[in-house]
């Protein structure tokens, strides 16, 4: 019978079959032998009579931080107060799940305790992501982000102490989640969420999965980096593969003069080019 991990503990996975019921299953010895490592959010054949994942099914995608295969969309969720914002993180994580083929959706928490001015400012970014194509919303928009993940599976990822586990409590009281006060002396989260899991929720699964305040870009090249910033292909440079770094004549550096790309896109893009 086929089924879909939805939780790992240790060496234990549970499954959920195509029928809805729920299983708890241990991997075939050779999984190891072969460097197998099953996922959640992976698909699979088992033996029910024995309890055993006997075959793993071909994956779509995969993250190895959060531990996850086949995911549709990343809600990237970040906190601009308490932790501060951090637009270089935002941007790398929209990098990293676009080039894993996930749909980035932003989710802004802690609004209310920005200053009149610090709203203004935050409106005019949320405009500048959506302009370039992205789906952004608030924590308060419980229902258009139902809405925007129906039939999905999600990954909810962002900073620590962002409110992950907050958002997703909101969204289904049964969850029940933990969640912790943020550390003032080191202006982040305490680590409360332990596992990766995915919870089904009416019309979507969705995973809580640890806190974490930096990602990898991994063995990506500097091209697919750049790839990864939708707004620049809206620009045509002079040469095909300009990198929109040192050259001479490149549309982006003058969509960034003239205030058509935003400045701290294009610096987090510099960033991720001098760290490959």
């Amino acid at each position: 019978m086929k089924g879909k991990i939805v939780r790992i503990i240790s060496n234990l996975y549970t499954v959920e079959t195509e029928d809805g019921s729920i299983i708890g299953c241990r991997a075939r010895g050779k999984f190891r032998n072969c460097s197998i490592t099953p996922l959640v959010g992976d698909y699979c054949e088992i033996d029910l009579d024995n309890g055993y994942i006997m075959k793993m099914l071909p994956r779509k995608n995969s993250l190895l931080r959060p531990q996850i295969a086949n995911v549709d969309v990343a809600l990237i969720v970040t906190s601009v107060k308490k932790p501060n914002l951090s637009l270089n993180l935002l941007d790398k994580m929209i990098s990293i799940v676009t080039l894993h083929q996930i749909e980035p959706v932003l989710c802004f928490t802690k609004l209310d305790l920005l200053t009149k001015n610090e709203k203004k400012e935050m409106q005019a970014l949320i405009k500048y992501y959506k302009t370039i194509g992205y789906k952004v919303i608030t924590n308060r928009e419980h229902k258009k982000l139902n809405k925007l993940l129906k039939g999905k599976i999600v990954v909810v990822t962002g900073q620590t102490g962002a409110g992950k586990s907050t958002l997703l409590n909101k969204m289904d009281k049964r969850l029940n989640l933990k969640t912790d006060e943020i550390s003032e002396s080191l202006g982040r989260g305490k680590h409360t969420t332990r596992h990766v899991e995915l919870f089904k929720f009416k019309r979507f699964y969705i995973a809580d999965t640890p806190g974490f305040s930096s990602l990898d870009f991994g063995k990506v090249t500097k091209e697919e980096i750049r790839n990864s910033f939708i707004e620049f292909g809206e620009y045509a440079c002079p040469f095909k593969n300009c990198m929109h770094d040192k050259e001479k004549d490149c549309r982006v550096k003058e969509a960034v003069e003239n205030h058509s790309i935003l400045e701290t896109r294009y610096q987090s893009y510099l960033s991720f080019l001098k760290n490959k």
